[in-house]
């Protein structure tokens, strides 16, 4: 798909965390092509062949090569500036570009290189490439060690050092792009909000109640929460609402797009039977999988939760073509759940569903 994409002139804009597979896409996508450029812009001599340049220099230095690749592009200095003259060039190459984070690298390519580019997020393995690989069955056996240790290539295929592994990419590579960002004043306050983010998954949060926990202003804690959203690292749901009285209007929800990233950051790695917070794994596996479904079937629905100031609750509300879909996350197959009564009656025509480990592969495949 993003070969075929880039064969219509258009630059190819791969994002997503370190570590998920996207320099091993890149090589992938060499074959069967003979004059390749492939830069890894974490070498900064590799970085600094496309900064300062003009397009004349760009095309001189690029016009031989049938195919273009940029890795770890959010590197360059002015990289949507320079992407934008590559488009203009419309040279016949087919040029593919990478980044482990969206902090500049996608402000400046849709600042500067509007309408040039096709844009897509690449995430650790979902449950689905793997049902495809060996079976739901083996899936459905796995799936304790999916909800502990998560689903980072490297995690799943080493699986008796996936500890040792995930520490690994929690320490060295998580927050590269983060702590490197400028203006970040706190690194040890950040790492101390994604450890209180951790054990607040599938509730909601107050960024008032976070900035008096940790002792920072609110500005600042939006400011990283933004940060390390564009990493890769979480992601927001907002509440939905049509402004009913009695809903919640402004509410956030933070999950993270891995659960074994979560669990590392509060260094959490004990079986299921000894730990209280199966229900908040379950129901972080199953958005982010949701959230890598639709992405990947190129779905354009919004996802929400909604809750009443009376603390009824939908922990996922989907909105796809105009039509609600509303979730439920049980872990225990033989939990009951039920639509509020509220909200059938506030949205009819929304569909419900319950998502247990029984019914779940519908949900994200």
């Amino acid at each position: 798909m993003i070969l075929d994409d880039a064969e219509m002139h258009k630059i190819s804009v791969i994002l997503g965390p370190r570590q998920v597979g996207k320099t091993t896409l890149l090589q992938d996508m060499r074959k069967g092509y003979e004059h390749v450029l492939a830069l890894n812009c974490d070498n900064l001599s590799e970085a600094q062949l496309l900064e300062d340049k003009s397009s004349a220099d760009l095309k001189m230095l690029l016009d031989s090569y049938d195919m273009i690749q940029i890795d770890e592009a959010q590197k360059v200095k002015d990289i949507g500036l320079q992407l934008k003259k590559l488009g203009d060039l419309n040279l016949e190459a087919r040029i593919l570009v990478t980044g482990s984070s969206s902090l500049d690298l996608a402000q400046g390519i849709f600042d500067s290189a509007v309408g040039r580019v096709w844009n897509y997020t690449m995430y650790p393995f979902s449950l689905s490439e793997l049902a495809d690989d060996t079976g739901m069955v083996e899936q459905n056996l796995q799936l304790p060690r999916r909800l502990v240790y998560g689903l980072y290539p490297e995690v799943v295929n080493n699986p008796r050092k996936e500890r040792e592994v995930l520490m690994q990419i929690y320490n060295q590579y998580l927050y590269r792009d983060v702590l490197a960002y400028r203006g970040l004043k706190k690194p040890d306050a950040l790492q101390k909000l994604v450890r209180v983010l951790a054990l607040q998954v599938g509730s909601e949060v107050s960024y008032n109640e976070l900035a008096n926990l940790l002792g920072i202003d609110k500005v600042t804690i939006e400011n990283y929460i933004e940060l390390l959203e564009k990493c890769f690292i979480i992601f927001r749901l907002s509440s939905y609402s049509r402004n009913l009285r009695n809903e919640i209007k402004k509410g956030k929800k933070i999950y993270f797009y891995d659960n074994g990233i979560r669990n590392a950051a509060i260094g959490a790695f004990s079986d299921l039977d000894s730990r209280n917070d199966v229900g908040a794994l379950w129901e972080n596996l199953m958005v982010s999988e949701r959230v890598k479904r639709n992405a990947y079937n190129r779905a354009h629905s919004t996802l929400y939760f909604w809750r009443t100031h009376q603390q009824q609750e939908v922990d996922l509300v989907e909105e796809y073509d105009g039509q609600l879909h509303a979730f439920e996350f049980k872990w225990s197959s033989k939990a009951k759940a039920g639509v509020p009564s509220l909200f059938h009656n506030t949205y009819p025509e929304a569909t419900f569903q319950v998502v247990n480990p029984d019914s779940f592969w519908p949900f994200v495949r």
